[in-house]
């Protein structure tokens, strides 16, 4: 039983001495990870945010850790002379079933794959363990697809879209709505989820969540406003009305959905959400890192009533299934977020059938001699350190003019240094990266730097995969971190002497997703914008995708095509015209 248990209880305790035999408190509550000590304990699931503090309470006969602020019991004592009576008045204790209960995603903490509307196990019976990145202890154990699963589910997906293309688009969206409405109920339980597998802190993770429901309830309105287009052949030079072109979008087929570990439930929605509403059906490969945050989101599909096959989800490394995946035969588009040489290799792969590519980013800030410095400083630090910059529109390099340098060089550090450094249940600013191996690239990437002249403004420090957050001045272009993407808390400046200088080193960059200008001229910022290549200039504003209806796009290395809301419907979906001809001109008379 995971305990949603009513606020008015107190913990058990009798004169600082225990009732009766305790458990060791747990170091950390997470789902379906469970302690047990002289007898056979529950799991734990937190309901609220904060630093975690366990106080003893009594079950019935059992012993149990609870959270400060929520008791399972209460006592009493009176005094009858030299007898002392302890009168227990026991509450009821209100449970809630867990998604992942309720949804038999999972049994013995072991999750399953989706597959044509059933939980299953992989062909190979090989199972993999999934670390948290706060402790490197197993948080989660779920199934090696085989190629053979895969199958399954190309031919489940294939056999389901046919007739998932003919549910109407109300019907459609009403699905949508209920499985944002379930994300909506089971926000704690799967926000603690992403606490668990990714260490994003727990104020961040709850967002997501939220975030998410609220991006499908949005396509499920954008997606029944869909309309088609009639067009008359007289428009056209020499051509008379003996025609009507009926013009609408239809579904692609199966679309395999590939999101990345950053935003395992957001970045998934983003392209299983507007590919459901147009009547494609979906395969997803989960992240690795975020596998069951994304198996969470299917599930909330799955108990929405969505047909069997219609969303199915293959977990397993990529290394091991992706070019099965990417160049299965019944694959009809495909929706890929992550790195840049991974996107190539998945263009290459699919062939000719539709790409929608969100790649690499070298996002970068602007800073002009007139920009507002104290408001620039501040969208930059968040810019590039939210989330400790693993974000493909984090910003990751600074290009600012001599003139004001210094003085934003030392706002930053000011600013910076601020940021706490912890753990996701500590609600952290900076909390650790999702591998070793992350970690240890990002140092790379600042010896290097250091050792080609840049400047530490705020000093290197790095426990395992925690980094704290690190700025590098008097950066140039013969260092690594002036081109690379760090993908973590670290923050290049590069000091320039025009807007030009600025506008060609930008330019230089193989990648073009998004980009900033500070400025309080705005007439001077635009023109630059103009000619910045990249897919989205923010004025005055961190780079960011979002809102999640605005257009989001990559040129160059950074990507094919856009998302957001309606521009997502659009890559969902092809373009069918139907002529109808007629025997003589249709010109209405009056």
């Amino acid at each position: 039983m995971v305990g949603y248990l009513s606020p008015i209880f107190i913990p058990l305790m009798e004169q600082g001495n225990m009732a009766f035999q305790m458990p060791s408190i747990p170091r950390q509550a997470s789902p379906n990870k469970s302690f047990s000590s002289s007898f056979q304990c529950s799991s734990f699931t937190r309901t609220e945010h904060g630093p975690t503090r366990w106080f003893p309470c009594r079950l019935g006969n059992q012993a149990r850790w609870t959270r400060l602020g929520i008791r399972c019991c209460e006592t009493t004592t009176t005094k009858m002379g030299r007898e002392t009576r302890v009168h227990e008045s026991f509450t009821t204790i209100e449970s809630k079933p867990t998604l992942a209960s309720v949804s038999k995603m999972q049994q013995d903490n072991t999750y399953f794959f989706l597959c044509n509307g059933e939980w299953s196990a992989s062909s190979q019976g090989k199972l993999l363990k999934e670390y948290s990145p706060c402790d490197a202890q197993v948080c989660y154990t779920y199934q090696s697809c085989s190629n053979e699963n895969a199958d399954r589910c190309f031919h489940a997906a294939a056999t389901a879209q046919a007739s998932w293309a003919k549910t109407p688009l109300w019907k459609r969206a009403e699905y949508l709505k209920k499985a944002a409405k379930i994300l909506v109920n089971y926000k704690d339980e799967i926000s603690q989820c992403i606490v668990n597998e990714i260490a994003k802190n727990t104020r961040s993770a709850l967002s997501e969540v939220v975030r998410t429901a609220d991006l499908i309830e949005y396509v499920a309105e954008q997606g029944i406003r869909q309309s088609g287009e009639l067009m008359y052949p007289d428009s056209f030079p020499g051509h008379v009305r003996n025609q009507l072109c009926l013009v609408h979008r239809v579904a692609l087929g199966v679309v395999l959905c590939i999101p990345p570990f950053n935003y395992p439930i957001n970045l998934c929605a983003s392209k299983v959400a507007p590919a459901l509403m147009m009547g494609n059906s979906v395969v997803i490969k989960a992240p690795s890192h975020g596998v069951i945050s994304c198996l969470y989101l299917a599930s909330a599909f799955h108990m929405a009533g969505i047909p069997r096959g219609v969303v199915n989800v293959v977990t397993g490394k990529g290394s091991e299934l992706g070019d099965y995946l990417v160049s299965h035969p019944l694959v009809d588009a495909i929706s890929f977020t992550g790195g840049t040489s991974t996107g190539k290799k998945v263009s290459t792969k699919a062939g000719m059938i539709p790409l929608q590519l969100e790649l690499g980013g070298k996002d970068c800030a602007i800073v002009l001699e007139d920009a507002d410095l104290q408001s620039s400083i501040r969208s930059i630090v968040s810019g590039a350190f939210s989330y400790n910059g693993q974000r493909c529109t984090a910003v990751k390099i600074v290009y600012v003019m001599e003139q004001v340098a210094e003085d934003l060089v030392n706002g930053l550090k000011e600013q910076v240094q601020k940021l706490s450094v912890g753990y996701p249940q500590d609600n952290a600013d900076i909390t650790p990266l999702v591998s070793q191996s992350s970690a240890e690239y990002i140092e790379k990437l600042f010896q290097d730097a250091i050792q080609k002249g840049a400047k530490q403004v705020v000093p290197w420090k790095r426990k395992d995969n925690l980094v704290w957050p690190s700025i590098l001045d008097h950066v140039n272009q013969h260092m690594r971190v002036a081109w690379e993407e760090p993908f973590g808390p670290l923050l290049p400046i590069v000091r320039v002497e025009s807007e030009t200088q600025a506008i060609e080193m930008v330019n230089k960059s193989d990648m073009g997703l998004q980009a900033s200008i500070f400025s309080s001229n705005m007439e001077r910022a635009m023109s630059i914008a103009d000619l910045l290549q990249t897919g989205t200039v923010h004025l005055n504003g961190q780079p960011a995708r979002g809102p999640d209806h605005f257009p989001f796009q990559g040129w160059k290395d950074s990507g094919i095509g856009s998302q957001g809301v309606l521009y997502s419907l659009q890559a969902m979906s092809k373009v069918k015209s139907i002529v109808v001809h007629f025997t003589r001109e249709t010109y209405t008379c009056n």
